[in-house]
């Protein structure tokens, strides 16, 4: 699993659309986890909402957070960051993408009834909706219906 994979994942744990929430089922949590061979942490809600604030949902709580995190050279010579839970994983792989200069390119979708997190593969970083063909279509369409046109 790439880095970007698993920070939307973890993102996308909360589902507004659907009124869903992974953390809020242990069983499906439980499978999230399993499913990324990676070991459940106590601060897990906490960290969601602030790395969601950090990339633009407005209602994620903006706040520090924190994971223990070791550096380990590996058999093949290259040095890894090393996690014991999913909220070391996940801060980690945040920390490779911003080291990367690939931070700015996970968003949340700014449609009220979506804010799912993407990242935004265009060539110049301009992407707004998580897909074009249903929130951006909608936001578009309503857009154009509130200045009063109508279809001829």
């Amino acid at each position: 699993m790439t880095d970007v994979d698993l920070v939307v994942d973890f993102l996308n744990t909360v589902d507004h659309d659907a009124h869903t929430d992974v953390l809020s089922d242990p069983d499906a949590w439980r499978r999230w986890l399993a499913d990324r061979g990676l070991a459940d942490s106590t601060a897990v809600r906490a960290v969601r909402s602030a790395l969601r604030a950090a990339v633009g949902d407005p209602v994620g709580s903006p706040a520090g957070a924190a994971a223990a995190v070791t550096v380990e050279l590996a058999a093949d010579g290259v040095p890894r960051l090393v996690a014991a839970d999913v909220v070391g994983a996940v801060l980690a792989a945040a920390s490779r993408l911003a080291v990367l200069g690939q931070w700015a390119r996970v968003k949340i979708c700014p449609a009220g009834d979506c804010r799912w997190a993407f990242f935004d593969r265009s060539r110049n970083r301009s992407r707004t909706w998580c897909s074009m063909q249903v929130c951006g279509n909608r936001e578009k369409a309503r857009a154009w219906r509130s200045r009063g046109q109508v279809p001829r």
